[in-house]
This record gives structure tokens, C-alpha cells and sequence, in this order.
């Protein structure tokens, strides 16, 4: 439902990157309904994209059955629904991500607990 304001909606935003040990990203595992929603972390814009999936990933998904099965040459990542190609050796900030931004991975063959999503 489209919703009309009847005055101007000015305001500072509370959540700003200065607010936050490191800006949040918003990380999301497709099909996997074992988590109602992805996971929102600080996360140093200096970090390397590998180390986001080798250190940060394992303690967020890790608890999942299927997440050691998981063969990360193969996973389809997206940044705010569009297709995306991490590079493993860059930043985050290289990759393009920033405060608040969305990223969301696909692992084929992989589609929840006993292939419950498909």
C-alpha cells in the first residue's frame, strides 16, 4: 500500500557508518531457510573478501549441516540482488561494498536441509 506524507520526512539518520565499530554489512545465504534473514555484522572495509568467507562466514553459517559441503569456486554471490564476482584477493572496499550493503550467496546443488527450498 502506497503511503503519502503530509509533511516533509527530514531527519538525521541514526545509523550512519560513524556509528559503528566498522560499517555493517548484510550477509544472506540463498535457500537456506534454516535462517529467517541474512546476518548483519561490522565488518573492516579493509578486510579481504576471502577472509570475509574463510573467517567470518564459518562463525555465522557454520552450524548449518550443508555449510561444510559448500564448494565456494561454485557459489553465485549478488550485491543488493544483482549479479556479482568477489575478487577473493581484494577488500571489501574494493569489492565495491560499503556501509549497509547487501550481499547474498547462492551455492548450487546445495538448496537446504534435505533440499527443502528448490
Amino acid at each position: 500500500m502506497a503511503v503519502k506524507s503530509i509533511a516533509p520526512y527530514e531527519f538525521a539518520s541514526k545509523d550512519t557508518a560513524d556509528k559503528f565499530p566498522a560499517p555493517l554489512l548484510y550477509i544472506g545465504w540463498e535457500d537456506h531457510k534454516m535462517y529467517c534473514s541474512p546476518f548483519c555484522a561490522p565488518m573492516p572495509p579493509s578486510m579481504k573478501f576471502g577472509e570475509l568467507v574463510r573467517g567470518a562466514l564459518p562463525g555465522m553459517y557454520g552450524a548449518h549441516p550443508d555449510f561444510a559441503r559448500i564448494d565456494w569456486d561454485r557459489a553465485e554471490w549478488f550485491v543488493s540482488g544483482r549479479p556479482f564476482t568477489p575478487d577473493m584477493d581484494k577488500t571489501l572496499a574494493e569489492n565495491g561494498l560499503g556501509h549497509k550493503s547487501v550481499i547474498r550467496f547462492r551455492t548450487p546443488g546445495l538448496t537446504g536441509l534435505d533440499g527443502t527450498c528448490f
